[in-house]
């Protein structure tokens, strides 16, 4: 694959440019240009957009998501900035699209599992025997909600790059006789919290159910996805005349605060049905169910540009998402590239389909079996990124961000950082990444803890444990984490599906004296 720097150079190629036309034109000097070239430095995003439309090409082209050049106009309206639409905007709207196809983790996998078998990626079976051949895509799945996928190297294949996400975020489950009549007027439903969610954020708006049922069919049990999406439950506040202390810092009771209202008394005995009818089966053939609520409320692009979104999920799916861009984007001959999304994050990973079980051990032994080689020679020369989103500086709350390691949202991916190691990176999984991103003109930033403030775990030092490696730990900044709808920067989305794609375009290879060389 191609360098960004060699992007540009063919670009300009293309166009029949010389250096000096190109400073005639936008008056960019001979020396910048011939550094961007040679991937000394990466140029702004405002010269990578006047580059992109003096040489003709795609956005998609310039910045490494296509192999086609194409036109600066494709696709482009009336007025519209070709680059501004298709990075930040385009991508910020199949972002959307995404979180909406995965209200519930087994959602989420199932959206997955078919973009990749839609461009030939070969689902695989745990319990079945693997046969596997380089140059080859694949896809296996647990639980059905954690996936791991993975390209083989067509050539010699020294080592894994492994880019980890989860899919899993903060909200409530059913429990399983969850209808309760109360009062004689009213039908709730007895819920749990799942994961460290904020409360509040899920009170006075639409909710709606989704899951998995699992269904007695002729042949045997079957697991079945369920979106009741046409069902609407609240989880009601009490008015403040009633609760004067509701502005003061209210503790809300998970058994009594957030209980969502189904409806009526008439609705006594519907859940049941409902679920049976999202199933496409009988009442009386549905055995069980996972059934956990979900916020209905539509994703919205916002502000200057569009450069916000705002959600539910995104915090992970915003890095599920682009991971899988990145996947399908690029790969390279001397790797084996692998693309893993967990569940149980929130809740400690401690799950068969969590990053601290054996699922991506298993998978990892599988592929070296298939290639002849062990573990312990494949393991050296490999690694982990770790992708779960970061805390932005909060516009009402700066007080409590770092002094000096404090990103901002639209300003890059964050590389993350702990003393106790809480986040896996190190000067070594800093300054490769750093490499890679600036190959592809995507700027980085960093984050660190208040020194007297305890900062949230991820899956980069509990993905460590099991298979130890250089680990990154990043992610996107982003405001509310845990809310049942986030914000976002929606230039992020696309800096990391860029940086996914180079990491995976990427042969990290170990030296005999100790350094690491990058071939992209």
């Amino acid at each position: 694959m191609t360098t960004f720097g060699e992007r540009l150079r063919q670009a300009r190629k293309r166009k029949g440019l010389s250096q000096m036309d190109v400073f005639d034109a936008i008056g960019l000097s001979n020396k910048s240009l011939s550094r961007y070239e040679k991937g000394d430095t990466a140029p702004s995003p405002e010269t990578i957009k006047r580059l992109a439309r003096l040489y003709d090409v795609s956005a998609e082209y310039i910045l490494g998501l296509s192999s086609e050049m194409g036109h600066s106009a494709d696709n482009a309206q009336e007025g519209e900035n070709l680059i501004d639409m298709t990075d930040n905007r385009s991508s910020a709207e199949k972002l959307l699209s995404f979180i909406s196809a995965s209200p519930t983790v087994f959602h989420a996998v199932d959206n997955i599992s078919r973009k990749l078998s839609n461009e030939g990626f070969k689902p695989l079976n745990e319990w079945e025997d693997w046969q596997l051949d380089r140059g080859e895509s694949y896809f296996t799945t647990r639980n059905g909600s954690a996936l791991i996928a993975f390209r083989i190297g067509s050539g010699d294949v020294q080592g894994f790059n492994i880019y980890a996400a989860h899919c899993d975020s903060p909200t409530f489950k059913l429990k399983p006789l969850s209808e309760m009549l109360t009062l004689g007027h009213y039908v709730r439903l007895d819920t749990e919290r799942y994961g460290g969610g904020i409360m509040p954020s899920w009170l006075d708006r639409p909710l709606s159910i989704a899951g998995r049922a699992i269904v007695q069919t002729q042949s045997g049990l079957k697991s079945v996805l369920v979106n009741l999406s046409d069902t609407t439950v609240v989880i009601p506040n009490v008015c403040s005349h009633f609760q004067r202390n509701i502005n003061d810092g209210y503790n809300y009771n998970p058994q009594t605060d957030t209980i969502p209202l189904l409806g009526s008394e008439k609705a006594e005995g519907s859940l049941a049905a409902l679920v049976a009818e999202a199933a496409g089966v009988k009442e009386k053939e549905v055995v069980s169910a996972d059934l956990y609520l979900y916020n209905k409320t539509p994703g919205v692009i916002w502000g200057d540009g569009g450069e916000y979104v705002s959600t539910p999920k995104l915090d992970d799916l915003q890095c599920v998402y682009a991971g899988l861009q990145g996947i399908l984007n690029g790969s390279n001959d001397g790797t084996v590239s692998v693309y893993a999304v967990f569940d149980n994050e929130e809740v400690g990973s401690s799950t068969k389909q969590g990053a601290d079980s054996d699922f991506l051990l298993g998978v990892i032994d599988r592929i070296c079996a298939s290639l002849g080689k062990s573990r312990a020679q494949m393991q050296p020369q490999s690694f982990v990124v770790s992708a779960d989103n970061a805390h932005a500086v909060h516009p009402n709350h700066p007080e409590y961000a770092d002094p000096q390691n404090r990103p901002f949202m639209n300003e890059g991916i964050v590389i993350k950082f702990n003393a106790r190691q809480s986040y896996a990176t190190d000067a070594v999984s800093d300054a490769i990444f750093r490499k890679i991103c600036a190959s592809v003109a995507v700027p980085v930033q960093s984050f660190a803890n208040r020194s007297d403030m305890a900062g949230g775990g991820t899956l980069g030092n509990i993905s460590a444990t099991r298979f130890s490696v250089n680990t990154v730990d990043i992610g996107l900044a982003q405001l509310a984490m845990h809310s049942s709808y986030e914000t976002g920067g929606s230039y992020d989305t696309l800096y990391l599906e860029r940086a996914a794609a180079e990491f995976f375009r990427t042969k990290i290879t170990r030296t005999p004296d100790g350094g690491y060389e990058l071939e992209a």
